[in-house]
C-alpha cells in the first residue's frame, strides 16, 4: 500500500505546531506496519541549510494558477527512514513565516495543485492514498476529481482528509475559485466550497474526500455540535458515516525523558526519584525557593483563549495564594503575556512566566514540574498532556477532544487514572482539580503511583497508525 500525506509543515525541517509532529510521526509509524508512507511538503526558506544540501532535485514543470503558469520544481531526500518531497517555488515559500500572508489562499492553491502534479513524477510511486491535512490541502480532493478522475494514473487514488483544528478553516474570496483554482462557479454553492459569501478550503477537503478523521474520538463527535462545529456542524453531521476520531500519539524516540538531552537529568519510570533532581535544577534556574516539598505546576502553551486561560487569569490570585510554584513558558495574544508578566513582577516566588518560545525550557519543565496544567476551552487532540503523562508531570485537564480520550480522572480508592480532570468550562471547577491533585501530592506514596501510571500509558503512534492502516484498507477494498 502507497499513502502520500500532504501537510503543510513536517519536523524536523519546518514545524509551528502539532500538525509538524503528526506528519513526522506518523508517516514513520506506517512504514513500520509494512506501508510505503511518503510525505509531501513546501520547501520554504525557513528550512535548514542542512536539510537543502541532501535534496535531490527530481523534476522542474509548470502549474497553472488562473491565467499563469507558475514553476514547481520537485525535490526530495529521505530522512529516519521515510522518503519526503518538497514543493519548490521561491515565489511562494520564501517568506520569513509560513503562515499569515495576504495571498495564503494562493500559496496554497498553487501547493495543492503541485502536490497532484507531482504524482507524474515520482517514479514507480504511485499513492493509493493521498492524505491530506488542515485547510492548506483541502482543495487537493476537490482538484482530484476534477481534474482527473478520468486520468489512468489518478482515477483509483482515495483521498483522506485530517481535521486537526477546525476553528482554522483557509476562508477566501469567492474569486478564488477561478481566478486560482481555474475551478468551475459549480463549486460555489452550499453542497461544495460555498462558506457565506466566500469559499472555504476546509469545506473542500470535507465535501469532496472520501474519508474524514479527526484527531480524537471526542472531537469528532464534538464538532458535530453548534458550540463547537465551527458552523459546519451540520455538514460534519451530514458525513457523520465518513468521519472517524482517531486519537494522535506522541513518538517517544523523540519525547522520553530516557534519551531527552534538553532535561538535566535523564530518568525512567524505574529511578523516578531523578526526576526530583529535574525539579531542584529547574527552581534553581527560575529563581524559586529550592525545595522538593512544594509542588510545582508547569504550562507550556500557546496563549490564545482555546487553551482556557482566561478560567486561569479568573482564578489566578486564589491560585497563587496556594503553597505552589508556577512556571509558564508560551507566547501569543498580548493581552495574556501581560497579565502572565505582572503577576510575575509581584508574585517572583510563584509564577515565572517566559514569554517565548524555547524548545529546551519546555522539556526541562515536562521533565521538572510535579503537575501540568491544561484546562482548554476546546482541545482537538493536545500534544502536550501526552508528553506530560511520560515525563511524569501529571495532567490537570478539561474533560473535550482528546484530553478526555488521553486523561483518565484518578480514583483515590482504587489508584486507577492517570491524572485530574474537571467537566464545565469553570475556573471554580479548575480550583478544585487543583486544590485535588495537591491534597494527593502530600500523601507521597500514592503520589508516586500516580506518577508510575501517567508514566506508563501508552500514547505511541502504533496503536494509531494501526487504526489507519484498518481506514485505509477498507477503503481501498
Amino acid at each position: 500500500m502507497k499513502v502520500l500525506f500532504v501537510a503543510s509543515e513536517a519536523y524536523p525541517f519546518i514545524k509551528t505546531g502539532g500538525l509538524g509532529d503528526v506528519a513526522y510521526a506518523l508517516p514513520k509509524a506506517l512504514r513500520k506496519l509494512g506501508i510505503d508512507a511518503r510525505v509531501i511538503i513546501p520547501k520554504y526558506s525557513g528550512i535548514p541549510l542542512a536539510f537543502k544540501n541532501c535534496m535531490e532535485s527530481i523534476a522542474t514543470f509548470n502549474v497553472q494558477v488562473g491565467y499563469r503558469e507558475q514553476y514547481c520544481g520537485l525535490e526530495n531526500l529521505i530522512y529516519d527512514g521515510v522518503p519526503y518531497y518538497f514543493v519548490d517555488n521561491e515565489y511562494y515559500f520564501k517568506r520569513p513565516h509560513i503562515y499569515g500572508d495576504y495571498d495564503d489562499g494562493e500559496r496554497f492553491s498553487f501547493f495543492s495543485k503541485s502536490v497532484l502534479e507531482s504524482i507524474k513524477y515520482m517514479g514507480d510511486f504511485k499513492p493509493d492514498i493521498v492524505h491530506c491535512n488542515d485547510w492548506q490541502t483541502g482543495v487537493v480532493p476537490v482538484l482530484l476529481k476534477e481534474n482527473y478522475s478520468e486520468d489512468v494514473l489518478y482515477n483509483k487514488i482515495k483521498s483522506v482528509f485530517t481535521i486537526h483544528n477546525l476553528q482554522y478553516q483557509g476562508v477566501f474570496p469567492k474569486e478564488v475559485l477561478g481566478e486560482l483554482l481555474n475551478l468551475d462557479w459549480k463549486y460555489f454553492n452550499d453542497d461544495a466550497m460555498k462558506f457565506y459569501d466566500a469559499v472555504s478550503f476546509m469545506k473542500g477537503g470535507i465535501v469532496f474526500s472520501d474519508e474524514v478523521t479527526t484527531v480524537s474520538d471526542t472531537y469528532s463527535k464534538e464538532i458535530q455540535t453548534p458550540f463547537y462545529g465551527e458552523k459546519l456542524d451540520g455538514l460534519l453531521s451530514a458525513r457523520s458515516a465518513n468521519l472517524h476520531g482517531i486519537v494522535n500519539g506522541i513518538d517517544y524516540e523523540l519525547y522520553s525523558p530516557e534519551v531527552d538531552e534538553k532535561i538535566f537529568y535523564n530518568y525512567d519510570i524505574k529511578n523516578i526519584n531523578q526526576k526530583v533532581k529535574n525539579k531542584l535544577k529547574l527552581q534553581e534556574k527560575l529563581g524559586f525557593t529550592v525545595s522538593e516539598n512544594i509542588p510545582m505546576i508547569g504550562i507550556v502553551t500557546r496563549l490564545v483563549k482555546q487553551k482556557g486561560l482566561d478560567l486561569i487569569v479568573e482564578k489566578l490570585q486564589e491560585i497563587l495564594s496556594l503553597p505552589i510554584q508556577i512556571v509558564l513558558l508560551g507566547n501569543g495574544d498580548g493581552y495574556y503575556e501581560d497579565i502572565f508578566q505582572y503577576h510575575a513582577s509581584i508574585y517572583p516566588s510563584r509564577i515565572s512566566a517566559n514569554i517565548i518560545f524555547d524548545a529546551a525550557l519546555a522539556q526541562q519543565i515536562y521533565a521538572g514540574s510535579d503537575m501540568f496544567l491544561m484546562p482548554s476551552l476546546f482541545e482537538p487532540c493536545g500534544i502536550g498532556q501526552l508528553i506530560a503523562l511520560k515525563y511524569g508531570s501529571i495532567p490537570i485537564t478539561r474533560e473535550t477532544g482528546g484530553l478526555k480520550d488521553t486523561i483518565i480522572p484518578y480514583d483515590k480508592y482504587t489508584g486507577k487514572g492517570n491524572g485530574f480532570s474537571f467537566k464545565n468550562y469553570s475556573g471554580q471547577e479548575l480550583l478544585e482539580a487543583i486544590e485535588r491533585s495537591l491534597d494527593l501530592y502530600k500523601d507521597k506514596t500514592s503520589w508516586n503511583k500516580l506518577v508510575q501510571n501517567a508514566m506508563s500509558s501508552n500514547n505511541s503512534w502504533e496503536n494509531s497508525a494501526k487504526n489507519y492502516l484498518e481506514l485505509y484498507s477498507d477503503l481501498i477494498k
